[in-house]
């Protein structure tokens, strides 16, 4: 017996800045001016991350290239490994992402790459929290419940039979 089945998503998309709550306008900012100190020489693709942590700390990263492709790594699993290195228990709950080439900030909002959903999934499930992802560009920002939005059919802890802490 062959089944269809389908998988649907919802988002917020916002066309103003301002209609964004001010917590959401706060993290977009970090993410912004991450993205402006990001190291892109070779892309020319610079993207900002800014983390907010349970206790309304927010933790930054940026994309860092390297002439050893592909030795850099993404503004969101630098954010990320900031963190966990230096909040392990204080557990992220929302993200936001910012990207701009030469001539600014993108037009439309930057969605994760493929690494970056797999390791924000694996936070996910080792917190035992849903992220929000907040996904900033010039015309309109788009707001997501979690990662399963993105990545709807994860890698995880189940497949390898292990238990997270």
């Amino acid at each position: 017996m062959i089944k269809t089945k389908n998988i649907s998503i919802s988002y917020k998309e916002f066309e103003n800045f301002e209609d964004l709550n001010g917590g959401d306008r706060e993290l977009i900012s970090a993410a912004r001016l991450s993205a402006e100190n990001a190291y892109a020489p070779y892309s020319k693709f610079s993207v900002g991350a800014a983390i907010r942590l349970e206790s309304g700390k927010i933790v930054c990263g940026a994309n860092i290239e390297n002439a050893a492709f592909p030795s850099g790594i993404c503004a969101e699993r630098s954010a990320l490994a900031n963190s966990i290195t230096n909040y392990k228990n204080d557990k992220p709950v929302e993200i936001a992402i910012a990207a701009m080439t030469k001539d600014g900030f993108t037009e439309d909002p930057v969605t994760p790459c493929g690494n970056c959903r797999q390791v924000i999934a694996e936070e996910e499930a080792r917190t035992g929290k849903s992220i929000r992802i907040i996904l900033s560009g010039k015309s309109k920002t788009m707001v997501i419940d979690n990662i399963g939005c993105l990545l709807p059919f994860q890698f995880n802890n189940k497949n390898l039979k292990v238990n997270l802490p």
